[in-house]
């Protein structure tokens, strides 16, 4: 008997793109080593444009999207991976180049799938999905950077985002002093809640004037937005200090000089969760199950149902949205 289940299909008539929950044929997932019952997804910005006419994310109509995901193994061909597993799924081409989470069954190849690993339930994994791997690594590149909570202070800037929530929650945890910066007033409150020391306005570092070099303030820092927002930020690292870029939100353009790492020997990172190795993966998986596990995680959560996803994604793309998204998906065979 065929399996026929629910999941959320966009689709492109000319220059109109349209989505709906349909049910799909398991006939219409692509090959792939493992079958996955999918308990939950989430919501991310690349699912957000993936729902529009223009966001360049889905390359083959009808698309099944969701960047993320994590269910139980139904079937699989690799020995890795028994029936009754639960794995966590992000990245590669997953709800990208093929059909992704936001389905109630997904068929991925075995190298895209992390054991979900003890400490941490499917739905909490998907509170942190491909954003949390993305917090995970750039708290573990500062590390990796000798950057300590004795250093001194660190900086997150997008710090409102799916990103820089979770990274200011995972600092914090650690014991760093953490400066988190956010245009939104009513992230504060939330922000100090997680860890943050203090809550810097956005305008504070966006000067008319951005200076080469300005007074050295931290140690580390962790940016999500880019553009003048990492300028400035690069120009007030003290000497030896570590960043990790992980975000375009202000842009790809970088009105920076040499100064900082010539003259301060900082450094400057780049973070992609996206083709990350599957080792890391495993390693930052395990961690955010207990020493990188956000503090107040459960209050980040907000549940909604696969209908509800292309509000949901709307929201998003307006900067109208708060905390993690997580999609619930009733899977069963129908």
């Amino acid at each position: 008997m065929a399996l026929h289940f629910r999941a959320l299909v966009v689709d492109r008539q000319e220059e109109k793109v349209e989505s709906s929950v349909q049910t799909v044929e398991e006939a219409r997932l692509p090959e792939g080593d493992l079958l996955v019952k999918v308990a939950y997804s989430s919501i991310n910005y690349k699912d957000a444009l993936a729902l529009e006419p223009d966001g360049r994310i889905v390359g083959r109509y009808p698309h099944i999207p969701g960047i993320d995901a994590a269910g139980e193994v139904v079937k699989s061909s690799d020995k890795r991976f028994k029936p009754g597993g639960k794995v966590i799924v992000t990245g590669y081409g997953f709800g990208v180049s093929q059909h992704g989470g936001l389905s109630e069954f997904a068929r991925i190849p075995a190298d895209w799938a992390v054991p979900l690993p003890k400490g941490l339930t499917e739905r909490e994994a998907m509170a942190l999905g491909t954003a949390g791997l993305t917090a995970a690594m750039s708290v573990q590149k500062l590390q990796d950077n000798g950057i300590s909570p004795s250093s001194g202070p660190v900086v997150v800037t997008g710090a409102s985002g799916g990103v820089g929530t979770l990274a200011v929650s995972m600092l914090a945890r650690l014991g760093y002093e953490v400066e988190a910066v956010s245009g939104k007033q009513e992230a504060q409150a939330r922000l100090l809640a997680l860890g943050a020391a203090r809550v810097l306005p956005r305008e504070e570092l966006l000067p008319e004037e951005l200076r080469p070099l300005d007074k050295q303030r931290w140690t580390g820092a962790i940016d999500c937005v880019g553009g003048a927002m990492l300028a400035c930020v690069l120009s007030r690292m003290k000497y030896g200090g570590a960043v990790a870029a992980c975000g375009v939100t202000s842009g790809a353009e970088l009105p920076a000089s040499v100064f900082p790492f010539i003259l301060r020997g900082v450094s400057l990172h780049g973070i992609d969760s996206v083709w990350a190795s599957r080792g890391l993966r495993v390693k930052l998986w395990k961690r955010m199950a207990t020493d990188l596990k956000p503090r107040r995680l459960e209050e980040l959560i907000s549940e909604i149902e696969l209908t509800e996803v292309p509000q949901a994604a709307k929201e998003l793309l307006r900067g109208a949205s708060s905390g993690r998204k997580v999609v619930v998906l009733d899977s069963g065979e129908r």
